[in-house]
Order: structure tokens, then sequence, then C-alpha cells
């Protein structure tokens, strides 16, 4: 209510009362207005009742919710289901507009104040998370292989003749198909192997850049967050590279603002060379659901040609998610997720180790990746490789989600693209291996609850393993025995 409705209801209601209620509404006014000041996420989150307010008020400058409203064209904001219009906070419109996913909707005031203080926060987040001098970003209503796709289309304008991307070799589908998508040829640069990590191969980059000419190659296509043995890639000579043959740089960065050391990478790339754009996952990043990004550069007219490219209005979704998300969490909040993470990342690594030894296994040296981590599988391979997947099905089985068993030898085809060890990032990585990682939001009971549970698949894997051996032994045999 407004001053004038407060002072109705003192003829009403005791005055001393009212003044309370205009006290208390008067302090949730003061959080709102001190994030459209400065559009940076708040020290300390909100409640949900400032929370709802604030969504509640932008939701009524949306003309579908004008009580007088007559709407007389195909898009205006109706919904069939009320159960719809409250998970949406009746914010119906989406963002932007045919040209512009950034731009202001006519129609919606308030969704798109709704997207501007959601970008503004986001930068914000960006920048005390370690890239401190990004000067711009959005949140695109689309997974990280989509936005990847939209950056790559982007410079095919600025680089018309281009058909080429340089992309040293990480096993994940989505990323590879993100430049087949596009129309471009990736072209896959093979990791080197040192000690267990598997690492960005300057010298073949370097060579395929006077091969194919660098006004050919598109971009490189390098990447930060990534299952172990491989490690972030090499971003600043990767840069230097890109500076020196004025070529550009997209960083796949889709669970790396988790850790300060990718993050770290993409702020040294930028300083002391070349990065246009990088792109990393809402929901690996703030626990929200599937399908939204956020695309952050160095050069705010290239990151506004990026948002013109996307055809139509866009959800407006994956934007009410995350920053519901971080007005809930404030910058303390956050930070102290991304603090527990790190901190049981080391706890993790103890248990798998400990663990590993009980097994004759190791636990893979890979000090480079700060998130994911890899357990060697080598007894389970004198088996088979079945015993190898058995396991990974055995952990599935049983409620433990996201470790990942890699075999040896798997043979995969993407877009047309054969890759030999499929998973391991490598044509042969030395031994198979379990991954599992210490991502935002894992708790100390889930890596005491998988530590257990692994230890009993590999125990299971044992018995089975020495039952059929027994049963091989000829009579003969026993008798010597």
């Amino acid at each position: 209510m407004n001053n004038e409705n407060f002072n109705l209801s003192e003829k009403l209601v005791s005055s001393s009362y009212v003044r309370q209620g205009l006290q208390a509404r008067r302090g949730h006014e003061q959080l709102i207005r001190v994030l459209l000041q400065q559009g940076k996420c708040p020290e300390e989150g909100w409640s949900e009742s400032t929370i709802e307010l604030f969504l509640n008020e932008l939701a009524v400058m949306d003309s579908n919710n004008f009580l007088g409203n007559c709407g007389v064209g195909e898009r205006e904001g109706r919904v069939a289901s009320s159960l719809v219009a409250r998970r949406h906070y009746r914010l119906i419109h989406g963002i932007g507009r045919s040209g512009d996913i950034a731009a202001v909707q006519p129609k919606a005031a308030g969704s798109s104040l709704l997207n501007k203080i959601t970008n503004s926060v986001v930068l914000d987040v960006l920048k005390f998370t370690g890239v401190r001098s990004v000067s711009s970003c959005f949140v695109v209503p689309m997974a990280t292989g989509m936005s990847l796709t939209l950056c790559f289309l982007t410079l095919r304008h600025r680089r018309p003749g281009a058909r080429y991307i340089l992309w040293p070799r990480i096993d994940q589908k989505s990323c590879f198909k993100s430049m087949v998508t596009a129309g471009f040829e990736p072209v896959v640069i093979e990791n080197v192997l040192e000690g267990d990590e598997l690492r960005t191969n300057m010298e073949e980059v370097e060579r395929k850049i006077e091969e194919l000419g660098a006004k050919n190659i598109l971009c490189v296509h390098s990447t930060t967050s990534c299952f172990a043995p491989r490690v972030p890639d090499r971003l600043e000579e990767l840069s230097v590279l890109c500076a020196k043959h004025e070529i550009p740089h997209i960083v796949n960065n889709a669970y790396g603002m988790q850790s300060s050391k990718c993050m770290h990478l993409i702020q040294q790339g930028a300083r002391v060379g070349r990065i246009d754009a990088f792109v990393q996952s809402l929901d690996k990043n703030f626990m929200v659901p599937v399908g939204g990004a956020i695309i952050a550069g160095f050069d705010e007219s290239f990151i506004k040609e990026i948002s013109k490219m996307y055809p139509g209005r866009a959800s407006a979704s994956p934007s009410l998610d995350v920053l519901i998300t971080l007005l809930t969490l404030g910058a303390s909040g956050y930070k102290k997720l991304l603090s527990e993470r790190k901190e049981l990342y080391g706890h993790l690594a103890q248990e798998l180790k400990a663990l590993a030894e009980r097994y004759g296994e190791r636990l893979l040296h890979t000090p480079r990746n700060p998130i994911s981590l890899a357990m060697s599988l080598n007894h389970l391979q004198t088996q088979s490789n079945a015993a190898v997947t058995q396991l990974g099905s055995m952990l599935f089985t049983r409620q433990v989600s996201g470790a990942r068993v890699v075999p040896l030898g798997v043979e995969q085809t993407v877009s047309g693209h054969t890759f030999n060890g499929f998973m391991s990032h490598a044509d042969s990585y030395p031994c198979p291996y379990l991954n599992a990682a210490s991502a935002i939001g894992i708790t100390k009971e889930d890596i005491t609850l998988c530590i257990k549970r692994l230890d009993k698949c590999l125990k299971s894997l044992r018995k089975e393993d020495s039952a059929e051996k027994s049963e091989s032994v000829s009579p003969t045999e026993d008798l010597k025995d």
C-alpha cells in the first residue's frame, strides 16, 4: 500500500498499529530500493516475503495484469491455467523483443526490469567470484551447448570466410555438437599426458594455425571445468596465441564459476591475451532447474552483438530462477557455498584415496582439476571391460548419481566424428577409472554415503571375481593346493 492508503487505514485500525505496519513495509522497500540503485547481489539474503513482494510488484507492471487490459493481439500474456500463472508469478510475457533478447518489452515493463536486474546481479557475482574485469553479461534461456552455438554464429558475421574451430578435446557431446550445429568444422586437438593429467597440446594448436591459416579459423574453443584426469586448458597461453594471430577465443566455463581456479584462469587469460566470451551454466553453478546459461565477456559491444543474434522473445524462467536464488542466498550465502564446496573437495579426495588403497588402486594425481577427481580401476580391467561398466550400473541402481565409470577402448561417433577412448579425453588413457566431483551443494553426508556404497560394490565385484577363478581351477590343480 502507498502512504495514502496507510493514512486511510488509520480510520479503521489504531494509528500506532498502522504505523508499525508502515515501518515494516518500508523495511522491505528499502532492500528493493538498494537493489535497484546498485544492481548488485545483496550481501545478506532476503526473506521469502520480500522476494515475493518484489516479484508481485514487477508483475503488476506487465500489461497482462492490468485491471482494465483489453488484449486483441496474438501474444497477450494469456494463461489458461492459474497454476501455471502462479508458478511464474504472473510474469508471462518473457524477455526481450524479436530483434534483441536484451531489449525492453513495451507490454512488459516488469519483466523487462526483471531481466535488467538479473543481468546486473549476475555480473556482480561474476566479478566477486574472480573475473573482476568482466564488462558485460546476459542470461540466455538455453543450456551451455546452445549458448556456445549462439556465440559461434555471432562470430560468423565477423569472420564470414572462417570454416574451422580449434578445439582441445573434451569428451562431452554437447561441446562438440555446439560447433557442428553452428555449421563449422571442429579441428580436434588431442591432449598430451603429463603424469596422470591430460593437458592442452599447445604445439599442436600452433601447428594447426600455421597449417589452416588464421583467417580460416573462426575461433579457439577452450574449456575450464572438466572431468579428471583432464584438467582446465592452458587459458593464458591460448589467449596469448589468439591475440597474436587475431583469432577469437570462446571459453566453455560450464561449471567453472564455483571454482576460484577456473575463474582466475579466465581473468588472467583476458589480462594477458584474448578471450571474447565465456559461457557458464545456471543449473550447475546456482542450483536452479536446467535450461539457462550466462554469456559474458570483456567487450560490451560483442556481448550485445551476441544478444541481438537470439531470434525472438525468450523465456524469463531462467532469469527468474537465478534472481530468486541469489536474492535468497545473498552474496554471503553464495560465498559460503563456494567455500564449503572447496573444503569438501579435500575431504572427498582423502576418502577416495583411502578407499582406492584398500583395493590396490590409487587416486589419480590431478591437482590442476579443482572440482573433479578420478580413481583408477585397474583390478576391474584385468577381469574385463564388462566388470568396469558393471560398477557404473551397480552404483546407479544404488542411487549414487554423478559417479562416472570410464572403461578403456570405447569408440563413439558424434556428429560424424569418431572418438577413440571416448569419455577419457584421449585415444588411449593408461587406465580405466571412476570419476566423482565436489560440486556446489554437495554435503559431507553425500560423500560418506557414496564411499560406503562404492566400497560395497567393489567388495561385491571382488567376491564375484574370486568365485569365478575358483570355479575355473581344474580338479588336479585343486588337489595340488
